[in-house]
């Protein structure tokens, strides 16, 4: 038998719970910012945030969150973790746990060198946190299990926007063994960090497409197998995917381009456990970043894997014909182990369709043959080295135990991570804290320099990787980012160490 969470206080839809309706051009949190602000589709349609679309129906973005600070470089805002009944699915409502009263949640933008203070919240009726996926922050800031907070109490996280870090991220919960759950009823959300200045013309508008799954029950509650049911089994094994895809709050919407226009779409998988293999009927695209940003050149391509915590920015060019009609996709993606394969693994997936509009041909923009400067890592400097063997479940053949430190290094130094996936499934991997650069993929050299935060291991491949401990000390996660993997236990804990300070915890290598 199925069960969906029960328990939550229902609260009756009305158009009062988000105020007013969602403006057509979500306005910046930062008072400095000169990146584009993201654009709705039509300015047609504001619409309501949670009021479940029809297929076909422009995209919209999540409303920005609100800064009420009226001081330059400041950004204050109010986030707000609790239980909530929104229109998921057209016609039906789900209990779901919500920030701010949506699904996904509010868009956090910023601007380098801006100072970030979130008001936190947790209204949930259990611990949870707040995570800043792939934003460089103080250690107390990184929202990981090691700062829970517990229901009813308070939080709050601070950090500078460091130079650098334009790009686009997501933020979520990580509490200990109930991240995959809290993730999956709802808690989710984008932040996009844009430059001072932005190499790319201001005449190419900005799309946010923040990708997820779920699977609901009949009745529209979402659909949480029975511990040791064979779906829970499928589910611990594969991580739990859903055959409902969302972008942002919508079921297949539509992006409206000009014949001639440039747009930059903004790309986050938030899926817990799904690995996109994203594709454009009848396009080629401009791949022109990943996790920490902008690459040094754009790249042509046909097609991008996108694993669990990933991002990617991507221009996509007006080539197509007038009044046609074009679907973004993803296609089949064999992460899996052949006995736990998905009947529908091999199907082609439709996301989002994109419509060609009649009005009259643009033209195509200049798009900048350099785009920023990619420092490298040098190896040389490299001081030392990690391994780590990932299996099912296991990372070096150990459980995550929040009482153990797993690695120590110094701060400054320099190390080479040397990540194999044992297993015959692939295994996203996430360091907080700290972006690195890849430097090898099963022993064939890497020349491609990029900023990444989480790289996707392959079913029995390797990957090395440099990476420089120059932000901030504390004690940082690494784990797998199927959701599901990680609350078993497939993650470990780095810390890295101020001169002359001793790990507080038992160290085991």
């Amino acid at each position: 038998m199925r069960k969906h969470f029960i328990g939550i206080v229902l609260i009756l839809w009305v158009g009062a719970i988000f105020g007013m309706a969602q403006p057509t051009q979500l306005q910046l949190t930062s008072q400095v910012n000169n990146g584009a602000a993201l654009q709705d589709s039509s300015a047609e349609m504001p619409g309501k945030y949670n009021l479940a679309s029809k297929p076909g129906e422009l995209l919209r973005h999540p409303p920005a969150i609100e800064n009420v600070s009226d001081k330059p470089n400041t950004v204050e805002v109010s986030l707000v973790a609790e239980p909530d009944r929104l229109s998921l699915l057209p016609g039906k409502l789900t209990d779901v746990y919500a920030y701010n009263g949506m699904v996904p949640g509010p868009t956090l933008e910023v601007t380098e060198g801006d100072k970030v203070t979130i008001r936190f919240k947790n209204n949930l009726p259990e611990e949870t946190t707040v995570h800043w996926h792939g934003i460089k922050l103080p250690f107390a800031a990184d929202g990981s299990p090691l700062h829970a907070v517990a229901p009813g109490e308070e939080y709050v996280y601070e950090y500078t926007i460091l130079p650098g870090s334009a790009g686009t991220y997501w933020y979520h919960p990580h509490p200990h063994h109930r991240t995959a759950w809290q993730v999956g009823m709802g808690l989710y959300g984008a932040m996009i960090v844009h430059p001072k200045e932005d190499p790319l013309p201001n005449s190419i508008s900005s799309k946010l497409i923040l990708l997820s799954d779920n699977r609901f029950t009949e009745e529209g509650e979402l659909d949480f197998p029975d511990p040791g049911t064979r779906q829970a089994r499928m589910d611990e094994m594969n991580g739990r995917e859903g055959d409902v895809l969302f972008v942002n709050d919508q079921i297949m919407p539509t992006i409206d381009i000009r014949k001639g226009e440039t747009q930059r779409w903004r790309i986050i998988n938030a899926s817990g456990a799904r690995i996109y293999r994203l594709a454009l009927e009848g396009h080629t695209f401009w791949h022109i970043g990943s996790d920490g940003g902008l690459f040094e050149k754009p790249v042509e391509k046909q097609e991008i894997i996108l694993s669990n915590g990933e991002r990617a920015e991507i221009l996509v060019q007006g080539t197509g014909q007038k009044d046609a009609e074009y679907v973004f996709q993803t296609l089949p993606y064999d992460r899996y182990m052949p006995h736990t394969r998905p009947k529908d693994w091999s199907e082609t997936k439709d996301v989002l369709r994109v419509s060609y509009s009649k009005e009259k041909t643009t033209k195509l923009a200049q798009i900048p043959k350099t785009l920023r400067f990619v420092p490298p890592i040098d190896t040389v400097e490299a001081t030392g080295t990690q391994t780590m063997l990932l299996s099912q479940g296991l990372i070096n053949s150990k459980k995550m135990d929040l009482d153990r430190v797993d690695v120590t290094v110094p701060y400054g130094a320099t190390e080479i991570w040397e990540v194999e996936n044992l297993v015959g499934m692939d295994h996203p991997f996430h360091l907080h804290g700290f972006q690195f650069q890849l430097i090898s993929r099963n022993g064939q050299p890497v020349t491609f320099r990029r900023w990444e935060d989480t790289i996707n291991l392959p079913k029995r491949e390797k990957a090395r990787f440099i990476v420089h401990y120059d932000t901030y000390p504390g004690k940082w996660m690494y784990h797998c980012h199927i959701l599901d993997h990680e609350d078993d236990g497939m993650m470990g804990i780095l810390e890295v160490l101020q001169p002359n300070q001793q790990s507080t915890k038992m160290e085991t290598q």
